[in-house]
């Protein structure tokens, strides 16, 4: 665990980091609702949760509406989900992108309100009282992912180029001026480096400034897919807690963050195994 900074203002934050990968289990297969609560249960206790690789109306995780599941599941009344494609991501580019759209209680094209196509993108839950919603489009890369398939004709295996998807972040601006935001980047690095520099310039812009000019944390939070000396890099601050979280069973890597963009805060925490997601979820404690 590592810390960064101080603060003497009053107030903490629970933040957590999940890939979601679309609601699959330990043994790779789509949870139904009541396993997926069970399984983000031990995330209970957070006020912000992003997620990465969210489904809604797919039919491969059941049509279920996962951001609003899983929102229900933490207590979390206010929640957006950004997302970012229209049809179901794969090998083949057979579906359209999304930009710009955020859907939740409240918001065009929330939850139950009539007929959803399927789509795939980000989340944030929040807890605490949202007085603004935001979101970024960052397109979509031109890199694709080389991925190791077998043939179940021969039992070979094979490398197939796996295309990459748009991408986008999410934001809340905090009734006392926190911004928080969820992302989910490119697995192409240099173009992950692009979209974390656009994300972080975003974010800091939020921000509103106080009566004597200061401002509020402000703070991302995703899966990221850059280690941590390229997020300080792009982000032109650390990651605030070091721990490997993918692959989730045995992790090497850190792939997943919580960043503090704005003014230096103390923190806390760790990378917590769930029975959901391929990457453990990063949890980290934010004294603001």
């Amino acid at each position: 665990m590592t810390a960064h900074g101080s603060t003497g203002a009053a107030g903490a934050l629970r933040v957590a980091a999940l890939n979601l990968a679309s609601g699959r289990g330990a043994a790779g297969r789509p949870l139904d609702e009541a396993a997926l609560r069970a399984a983000v249960a031990p995330l209970r206790d957070c006020d912000v949760v992003a997620l990465s690789e969210v489904d809604d109306a797919q039919p491969r995780s059941g049509g279920l509406d996962q951001a609003a599941a899983v929102a229900s599941a933490l207590g979390a009344e206010q929640w957006r989900h950004a997302p970012t494609l229209a049809g179901t991501p794969g090998l083949r580019r057979d579906w359209a992108p999304l930009a710009g759209t955020l859907r939740g209680p409240g918001a065009d094209g929330g939850a139950g309100t009539g007929a959803r196509r399927p789509t795939y993108g980000v989340a944030i839950l929040v807890r605490q009282q949202v007085v603004a919603w935001h979101a970024l489009d960052l397109g979509t890369g031109r890199g694709r992912l080389p991925l190791v398939v077998p043939d179940p004709a021969t039992g070979r295996t094979g490398v197939l180029l796996f295309p990459d998807e748009p991408r986008a972040a999410v934001a809340a601006v905090l009734d006392d001026g926190t911004v928080v935001g969820a992302a989910h980047l490119s697995f192409a690095p240099p173009t992950a480096l692009r979209q974390l520099r656009r994300v972080s310039a975003w974010l800091r812009g939020l921000a509103p400034a106080g009566p004597d000019g200061a401002t509020r944390p402000v703070l991302l939070a995703g899966d990221l897919n850059l280690p941590a000396p390229l997020v300080r890099l792009a982000a032109g601050a650390p990651t605030l807690v070091g721990a490997p979280t993918f692959p989730g069973a045995a992790p090497r890597l850190q792939l997943d963050h919580v960043v503090s963009l704005g003014r230096p805060v103390t923190a806390t925490g760790a990378a917590v195994r769930l029975a959901v997601g391929d990457h453990r979820a990063l949890v980290v404690h934010v004294e603001r």
